[in-house]
């Protein structure tokens, strides 16, 4: 599949935007706060879908650097995504069941 050269510019330009933007809300409140224990559900979702638009610019120019370094930073993103979702659930029935006890 051929794309004219703007548009494999313009997902590349989409793909620096998301996954540089998504760290900005995060690095001020670690800052703030002086701690990580939070984590934005919000920047990871969006941060993810930056390297997986990365990972697609990455294929359509055919740059193994890319290829490799999106692929592996995607599963590990989305680990994080992941992670975050599964522990705020547990934490909300732990909430929960302290709640009713």
């Amino acid at each position: 599949m051929v794309l004219p050269e703007w548009s494999i510019t313009v997902i590349g330009l989409i793909a620096a935007a998301c996954t540089t933007g998504a760290f900005v809300p995060q690095v001020l409140r670690v800052w703030r706060l002086k701690s990580a224990k939070e984590i934005s559900f919000t920047a990871f979702l969006a941060f993810s879908i930056g390297t997986f638009t990365w990972l697609v610019y990455g294929l359509l120019i055919q740059s193994l650097p890319v290829i490799l370094a999106n692929a592996v930073t995607l599963v590990l993103s989305l680990t994080m995504v992941g992670m975050k979702w599964h522990y705020d659930r547990t934490a909300g029935r732990s909430d929960a069941a302290t709640l009713r006890s």
